[in-house]
């Protein structure tokens, strides 16, 4: 009977100092990315699809990857809908957009540079998932639109904010115009 009692009490020691497994659910809302929808200039409620357009951050050699495809074509994207990243450290993120990219004809290639001004502020989500942040464009001036750095006639022809705070993605943040 000793025997069994303090088996039962080394048993009982050695689960109690476990943890349960801290896995961060893939559902659970991490720090957001900017979504931008495209429109068509001349009729603004009709959604309008982007002809190979790249991003690509300040500072960075290749664009973002918007599909699994092999070579260039998989930093482009034919959508009317992208979701970007922000520096979380910082406040601000600058990407150039490139329209047609990759087009034989370089008269049809066409970019425009967008930096977005913004806060941050961090909020503990879990322990398995640590923190996230959330941004809130400025209130004033939430972007800086410029041409590149060959001047031509800019492509996007007006930026829209739509939700200035980015606190998921289930939401579209920015229209873009053209």
């Amino acid at each position: 009977m000793k025997n069994t009692f303090l088996f039962l009490l080394f048993f009982a020691f050695t689960f109690s100092s476990c943890e349960k497994d801290d896995i961060c659910d893939a559902n659970t809302p991490t720090t957001p990315r900017l979504v931008i929808q495209f429109y068509d200039f001349l009729n603004p409620s009709v959604l309008k699809n982007v002809t190979n357009l790249k991003v690509v951050g300040e500072g960075m050699q290749e664009g973002i990857v918007f599909n699994t495809a092999t070579g260039n074509a998989k930093y482009l994207t034919n959508g009317n809908a992208i979701s970007i990243p922000l520096k979380t450290v910082g406040t601000s993120t600058s990407y150039s957009l490139t329209l047609n990219s990759g087009n034989v004809n370089p008269a049809l290639v066409n970019v425009d540079n967008i930096k977005f001004d913004y806060t941050t502020q961090e909020l503990f989500v879990s322990r398995a998932c640590g923190y996230k942040t959330i941004f809130t464009l400025n209130p004033t001036n939430p972007y800086i639109h410029t041409d590149a750095a060959v001047a031509d006639e800019k492509w996007i022809k007006f930026i829209s904010v739509e939700k200035s705070n980015l606190e998921n993605e289930n939401e579209t943040h920015i229209k873009i115009f053209f």
